[in-house]
């Protein structure tokens, strides 16, 4: 993943916010909403599209576009910023590859202390029966 290419690719537009605010939010388009073309996005190798295609398929429409908006702020430029941030922690939580678990065996000590536990629970239960 190329973070200069994908941000460079991006497209925004700015349309009116909803939310607090008064008169400011009837007069001002603040909120962002941001637009990534995934497949004709040359910051992505073959496989990382793949990846991203197969994750975020209930976030991307029919034609693999990737759409984000941010209004949390007042500021254009602030709601800017926070979807650009936003759309790099998904791209880079989607594009992780998480470590195959190594299989291990459980040491002798921890299966000799499971085992004494159970033992001295059944010691317990079989002390509280009522005597023959």
């Amino acid at each position: 993943m190329n973070t200069s290419i994908i941000i460079n690719e991006l497209k925004y537009k700015a349309i009116r916010s909803s939310g607090a605010g008064g008169q400011h939010v009837n007069k001002v388009s603040s909120k962002i909403e941001l637009t990534l073309d995934i497949e004709a996005s040359a910051g992505f190798t073959n496989d990382e599209k793949l990846r991203l295609y197969k994750k975020l398929s209930s976030r991307l429409t029919k034609s693999k576009v990737l759409i984000l908006q941010c209004g949390d702020s007042r500021s254009q430029h602030r709601n800017k910023e926070l979807v650009i941030k936003r759309l790099l922690d998904i791209l880079k939580i989607n594009l992780h590859i998480p470590k195959r678990r190594k299989l291990t065996k459980p040491s002798k000590g921890a299966i000799k202390k499971r085992l004494d536990n159970k033992h001295k629970q059944s010691l317990k239960k079989v002390n509280r029966r009522k005597p023959i």
